[in-house]
């Protein structure tokens, strides 16, 4: 595959990426300290990768049964969704595709 290659489009189960940059998640801890909140830190950090072809956001616990990484977000009440929809609209108003990488720990945590 050529260089150029990775700036072309591509389909991928339907989901067509205006190029092939994906962004892997990334366990960042970026919340503020003591919230599971996603916050503008994140909000201005996948803004300004959303010229890939997909991001991937980091994992986010989906319970707080589930719950075992400091800072990490969540993704279990209406304020947690409330908040990562200010990302993903901000990602989308730049023209970028978002998932989410839903997590749970396991029985490791609680």
């Amino acid at each position: 595959m050529s260089s150029s290659s990775l700036l072309n489009p591509i389909t991928i189960g339907g989901q067509e990426l205006k190029n092939r940059v994906i962004l892997a998640p990334l366990t960042r801890g970026r919340c503020d300290p003591g919230t599971v909140e996603p916050n503008n830190l994140m909000k201005e950090y996948y803004t300004q990768r959303a010229s890939g072809g997909l991001l991937i956001a980091e994992a986010t616990a989906i319970s707080e049964e589930g719950y075992g990484w400091m800072n990490a977000p969540m993704i279990s009440t209406e304020e947690n969704a409330a908040n990562w929809k200010k990302i993903t609209d901000s990602v989308h108003d730049k023209g970028g595709k978002m998932y989410i990488q839903l997590w749970h720990m396991g029985r490791q945590v609680k």
